[in-house]
């Protein structure tokens, strides 16, 4: 099984990341190489992301990478 991230804009399209991603064996290790790297990936012009596991998406809905306000 593979783990990745498809990186986006606000918009929903595609874009690439400032960081350079990697293809994952578990979800956890996707998930905390995202929790590591976020900031770095939302100032080179990330908005969102989505996980995918051997190309299904895992998420209802794509993560926001900006801070919640309040």
């Amino acid at each position: 099984m593979a783990w990745t991230w498809r990186f986006e804009k606000a918009d929903g399209t595609e874009t690439a990341p400032a960081v350079e991603p990697e293809e994952f064996t578990t979800q956890g290790d996707a998930e905390s190489w995202i929790g590591e790297e976020w900031q770095g990936l939302l100032d080179g012009g990330v908005d969102q992301v989505r996980l995918f596991e051997d190309g299904t998406e895992i998420y209802a809905a794509p993560m926001s990478l900006h801070a919640e306000a309040g």
